[in-house]
């Protein structure tokens, strides 16, 4: 056997992962056969760098967890002899509260033991700080009353003061003043100085910063005041997203936009006016541009709709959900559903002359604003795999439980969940296995083993699982209803020309699947869950697609970039692509749409975040726990027919074309669906 990755067996050689696992693998069970102290026999180094063995065990803990005044080994090994005082004068406190001369740090070698004294050296990326223990977090983490620091130096006392001073600059600044800050990442586009008043990390002084230039993408336009970019799609729609409401600025001039009255007049001054304002008699207008000039002249054209006078003579107006023609007297009925898309109806849309309609899909209702759907039934949640537990988060009541905890340094990694049966799947990598639980009795196996893979996918309809693998380019699968018996069963779905697959999504429904590849090519993929029909969905504008999902009820699928930092959707068909920038995307794992909003898993900044799905807007972080996030689900709990599921992970309404939900599609084992 290699000694380095193998343990002798009666019957051969399995893993080292596989010793003391808790299954047995081998005919006289001498891979789970324990001694006296109750410790596993023959215990072999089994953990990989940055990571330390407890004693007589394979469990293996992060150097960072060595001394965290947290017991981690089960004897309590991993917080012995750890240093009680502060380091002395000279010495520099590690993360693993280790102390070492101050001099060592940035040495090029690894003094800590955990690294963290060569950490604190490579620079933070634009728009991040670095904290005194070394890690890096979003600058817009300062002062916003939490401890984003594991030390707390992200909210100093003068914390206090920025909302005083936010918005004035120092008296005797001038133009052009060079010794004051001025971040790369924090410039203006206009030439004038513009202040604002930032928090130091390490000092916790007050200081002021210089705008002085600003270059936005080409997707993005600049703020008046020079204080960041938004994007082209937040313009002039009715909400401030500059902090100086620049971008709505001007938009009261175009009366003919989306949404608004098409019976309004414009002022000079860029206001607009609902046309019966207009030759009232009374200035609505600032500068009085609605009354006066040929306002008596009274109304005689053939109007369809209605004549007003105006300053500028007799006018047709059109009602609600009309516009005026070219010949400036009939009204034609706007298709709001067409011009406006979601904004109209976040799912199906209706129109009628001069107005329009929304409806829901089955499993959903109207909200009372006529326009939103909501889920019907319990309340969504939210299923977020943190280290070695899977949190169960509600997305309207907030309320969070530990639904399934593993072995410490068992770290739960991909993960899906079958609704049929109310099992969550997920990848675990120290055993390279894919592993089950079920919710409801709390009973776990082992699905297969000797795998290794970034993401898994459950097609709860034909009762498979599917998972990528991205070193050997290949898409593979297995049954469901598999179980472990020493000898791998799965099948490979696509090999030969795929180029590193990593997420994968299923619509069981339609018998597709949908994965990103994130090679030398970045490209997004369809194909039948059998692997023919295989084809581009998109190849342009990607940069490392790195979390898919699906929103079926709009029918449309979308991605997170993580080298351009963007969130991406297009239609299922590859068209209608549409692409928001922004800076907290930083490296997404996993990702999941549910009603109006999207949902990802942030690696760097250790959180689960929420927008909006289709302006980016209203960015919540949901969760943040001392651990990287990995799998995320939105399953449908509450569904009573796994045929016709509650939740946007199928499509309610969509004509079932997977062959093999009947009957196995008359297969004796594996069965894939080709539609």
């Amino acid at each position: 056997c290699a000694a380095s990755r193998q343990a002798a067996c009666v019957s051969g050689c399995i893993p080292v992962p596989w010793l003391c696992d808790g299954e047995q693998q081998c005919p006289d069970d001498t891979d789970e056969q324990c001694g006296q102290a109750g410790e596993c026999c023959a215990v072999s180094p089994v953990c990989g760098t940055k990571k330390v063995q407890c004693p007589g065990t394979h469990h293996c803990i992060p150097h960072w967890e060595l001394c965290d005044r947290h017991q981690d080994c089960e004897d309590g090994w991993d917080e012995e002899g750890c240093p009680q005082q502060p380091c002395l004068p000279g010495q520099w406190q590690c993360r693993n509260r280790v102390c070492i001369m101050a001099e060592w740090k940035c040495n090029g070698i690894d003094d800590c033991g955990d690294s963290s004294d060569e950490d604190v050296c490579a620079p933070c990326t634009p728009g991040m700080v670095r904290c005194d223990e070394g890690k890096c977090i979003l600058e817009s983490l300062m002062c916003d009353d939490k401890d984003d620091c594991l030390d707390g130096t992200d909210e100093p006392s003068t914390c206090g003061k920025l909302h005083a001073a936010a918005g004035f600059c120092p008296s005797g600044w001038g133009q052009g003043e060079g010794s004051h800050r001025a971040p790369h990442n924090r410039l203006p586009a206009c030439s004038c100085q513009v202040c604002a008043a930032r928090v130091d990390i390490r000092s916790g002084d007050l200081y002021w910063l210089a705008f002085l230039h600003l270059s936005c993408s080409r997707t993005h336009v600049p703020c008046r005041d020079g204080t960041g970019c938004v994007a082209q799609e937040y313009l002039c729609d009715g909400e401030k997203d500059c902090a100086d409401g620049s971008d709505e600025d001007g938009c009261a001039k175009v009366c003919n936009t989306p949404g608004r009255s098409h019976s309004s007049y414009p002022c000079g001054l860029g206001a607009c006016l609902n046309a019966s304002q207009v030759c009232d008699g009374q200035q609505d207008c600032a500068d009085g541009s609605d009354e006066g000039g040929n306002c008596s002249v009274p109304c005689q054209r053939s109007c369809t709709h209605r004549c007003y006078p105006s300053p500028q003579g007799p006018r047709c107006w059109c009602g609600p959900g009309y516009r005026l023609a070219e010949d400036g007297l009939s009204c034609m009925d706007i298709d709001e559903c067409t011009e406006r898309g979601k904004e109209a109806c976040s799912q199906t849309c209706l129109n009628a002359p001069g107005s329009y309609s929304c409806g829901c899909l089955p499993g959903y209702l109207l909200e009372p604003d006529g326009h939103v759907c909501k889920l019907s039934g319990p309340e969504p949640k939210l299923l977020v795999a943190v280290q070695s537990e899977v949190l169960s988060y509600g997305l309207r009541s907030g309320h969070e439980e530990v639904v399934l905890a593993t072995d410490k340094d068992r770290v739960v990694f991909s993960l899906d969940y079958d609704l049929v049966e109310r099992k969550v799947f997920w990848m675990d990598l120290a055993t390279e296995s894919i592993r089950w639980q079920d919710l409801s009795s709390g009973k776990k196996g082992t699905l297969v083993k000797g795998v290794r893979s970034d993401c898994i996918a459950v097609d709860w309809l034909g009762r498979n699982l599917y998972w990528t693998d991205g070193v050997a380019g290949q898409v593979l699968a297995t049954c469901l209803g598999a179980a472990w018996q020493g000898i791998p069963e799965y099948t490979v779905v696509m090999d030969g020309d795929l180029d590193q697959p990593h997420s994968l999504v299923l619509q069981p429904l339609a018998g597709l699947m949908y994965w990103s590849e994130v090679g030398s090519h970045s490209r997004l993929m369809e194909a039948s869950m059998d692997g023919s029909r295989r084809h581009v969905l998109l190849a342009q504008g990607l940069g490392w697609p790195t979390a898919l999902a699906l929103d079926l009820p709009t029918q449309r699928i979308f991605w997170l970039d993580e080298k351009l930092g963007s969130v991406g959707s297009a239609h299922l068909d590859g068209s209608n692509v549409k692409v928001l920038k922004l800076r907290w995307v930083q490296s997404p794992f996993a990702a999941a749409v549910c009603e109006g909003q999207l949902y990802w898993s942030e690696r760097k900044t250790w959180s689960v975040q929420q927008v909006d799905k289709a302006s980016g807007k209203n960015r919540t972080v949901l969760l943040k726990r001392h651990g990287q996030p990995h799998g995320l689900q939105v399953p449908s709990w509450g569904a009573p027919n796994p045929a016709v599921p509650a939740l946007p992970i199928s499509h309610p309404a969509q004509h079932c074309t997977n062959g093999c939900a009947k009957s196995n599609g008359g297969c004796a084992q594996l069965c894939l669906p080709n539609p």
